[in-house]
């Protein structure tokens, strides 16, 4: 069983969360979360509780964000031909859709181009250029969620004749390519101290197009709702694992309003294969609908996730989504398979005391789930994971990254070792020689124990304070739920109830005997608690304390507290 670094809120935050609290009108222990969460003024608290979509910033705000629109608005002119280049992912299918769809209807000429993971890789490749404009011949290219680092292919575009336009949001190479305008807001500071993923700034490219052509009086961008759109924009936003802060929060919030009331055929036809319930939220997006949408680019090419998402009507939508719910299954079982065969790679070699980092790599090993199998060895083994694979000459790979570890700054200090890399501090990407693996691992390793202290390998558990049985009300959950949506930069609630007993012994549930039900006691009330992938843990016994998520759990009309476990100890 892992055990976890249980981490409470200084003592210090009592007095401003107690201030929030009466200025609110709000339960202190919700105070104490957003307080905890870094919102600590009343307004601020106010506007994160009640987020408004007009408290949106001016769009031209974010880096070169104005002369994208200037260079869009003279091909719109002309009537030149300009071509979308997106990516195979949810972020990369969100942006391309809702770009193509505004673009479309307020008058431009453009069509789209989504590369294929395994022939022409990630990123605006030189390949993938190659083929786009042999599909789409163009004389502006738009590049979507890639592009920063694409020095040499845009550099080569713009000796074809082919000006390009890069609106993305990874690291950006020194120096950067030589784009018309660069819109990244790496650039310079966050709008808002926003983080956007690529789906969040095509919205924001979209309203700075609108605005313009509204000042010159088009009545086609005078009566445009760019509110349609906002469920393209939640499931990028959700799906990148962008912090769901500032600006990103006030747009998946309205974006998830959009998902539930399911307008669009496509994702109609897909949350019903998925199985959704009526209101969709975080976990929704994150663990039914994106990982569907992935299914197709994870496998060979993104074209029937962006197909599904433009569908005119269900009759189109239908088949769609059935297909990607299979290809979804099918990587699934890829994912098993290779998953269990990187695991036992890595416990045949791991040295908790020395392993900072881990990088495996094999031929055998399918790219388009390298990603998903490196976020489930990080879950194993807490350490940064990088897991390759490829075709024997090349190898291609993906990373993911532990608090307090930048995976895309540490790969710029392993320039002469890789190919390739790019992405963000906790995701990125890498392409590399076989050959050069072992001593790739070594520099990584190197630079993380330069890094990260011992304590910083072992998992932690940020709790938002000590509760008791008697605080898990339904009042109480109802006004926790003005933090949805949750993820990252904002966690779920997690909570700390200290001297609790079994109040009967446990109940296995699943296939396998993997999950476990509790009732517990503090000896004043009971309350349900479930623990989700814990029935192979050992159980408490005697007096213990309870790490938990609540939750509200429906069973037959009644509603309840339940608690979600996430860790438990002996009380001291």
């Amino acid at each position: 069983m892992k055990k976890f670094r249980w981490l409470l809120p200084q003592a210090a935050t009592n007095g401003a969360a107690a201030s929030l609290a009466e200025a609110l009108g709000v339960s202190p222990l919700l105070a104490q979360c957003l307080v905890n969460r870094g919102v600590a003024g009343p307004d601020a608290a106010a506007r994160f509780l009640r987020p408004r979509l007009k408290d949106l910033a001016d769009p031209l705000l974010l880096p070169n964000m104005a002369a994208a629109v200037k260079r869009l608005l003279r091909a719109r002119e002309r009537r030149e031909a300009l071509v979308i280049f997106g990516d195979y992912d949810v972020d990369g299918v969100t942006s391309t859709a809702l770009l193509l769809e505004t673009l479309r209807a307020l008058g431009w000429n453009v069509n789209y181009y989504l590369p294929h993971r395994m022939d022409e890789g990630y990123g605006l490749s030189r390949a993938g250029a190659g083929n786009c404009l042999q599909k789409h011949p163009a004389s502006l290219l738009l590049a979507v969620d890639c592009g920063s680092t694409a020095t040499d292919s845009i550099a080569w575009l713009v000796e074809k004749g082919t000006e390009v336009i890069v609106l993305d949001h990874h690291q950006v190479s020194a120096p950067p390519p030589a784009a018309v305008a660069l819109v990244n807001p790496r650039l310079a500071d966050a709008v808002g101290g926003t983080e956007f993923c690529s789906a969040g700034l095509a919205f924001k490219l979209a309203h700075a197009l609108v605005k313009e052509l509204r000042k010159s009086g088009e009545q086609a961008a005078v009566k445009y709702d760019l509110r349609q759109h906002l469920d393209l924009v939640a499931l990028g936003t959700i799906a990148d694992l962008v912090p769901l802060t500032g600006e990103n929060r006030l747009l998946a919030r309205a974006g998830l309003e959009r998902l539930t009331a399911a307008e669009r055929p496509g994702l109609k036809a897909l949350m019903t294969v998925a199985q959704c319930p009526a209101l969709i939220g975080s976990y929704e997006v994150g663990f039914q609908l994106a990982p569907r949408l992935n299914a197709a680019g994870r496998l060979e090419d993104a074209e029937e996730a962006i197909c599904l998402l433009l569908a005119g009507g269900l009759a189109e939508a239908e088949p769609l989504a059935r297909s990607l719910d299979a290809r979804n299954r099918q990587r699934q079982q890829i994912e098993r398979d290779m998953a269990e065969e990187v695991i036992q790679a890595v416990e045949a070699r791991f040295d908790g005391e020395k392993d900072f980092v881990i990088v495996e790599g094999h031929d055998s090993w399918h790219i388009g789930v390298v990603g998903i199998v490196a976020s489930r060895v990080v879950k194993q083994f807490y350490r940064p994971t990088i897991i390759l694979g490829g075709d024997g000459a090349v190898w291609r790979g993906s990373g993911r990254s532990i608090e307090g570890f930048d995976l895309a700054a540490a790969l710029r200090h392993c320039d002469g070792l890789l190919l390739a890399h790019g992405g963000h501090a906790m995701a990125a990407g890498v392409t590399a020689q076989p050959g050069l693996v072992d001593r790739f691992r070594a520099r990584m390793n190197e630079l993380a124990r330069q890094t990260l202290k011992p304590e910083q390998l072992e998992p932690c558990l940020r709790l938002d304070g000590e509760v008791t049985a008697a605080d898990m009300t339904m009042e109480l959950m109802e006004q926790l739920a003005a933090l949805a949506p949750t993820g990252q930069g904002n966690p779920p609630v997690q909570w700390v109830m200290r001297g609790l007993s079994l109040r009967q012994a446990p109940v296995r549930m699943g296939r396998e005997n993997q999950h476990v039900k509790w009732r517990v006691t503090d000896g004043r009330a009971n309350l349900e608690a479930v623990w989700w992938n814990g029935g192979a843990a050992p159980m408490p016994e005697g007096r213990f304390d309870l790490a938990f998520t609540p939750s509200l759990n429906e069973y037959q009309g009644w509603r309840s507290v339940q608690l979600r476990v996430l860790d438990w100890r002996e009380s001291i």
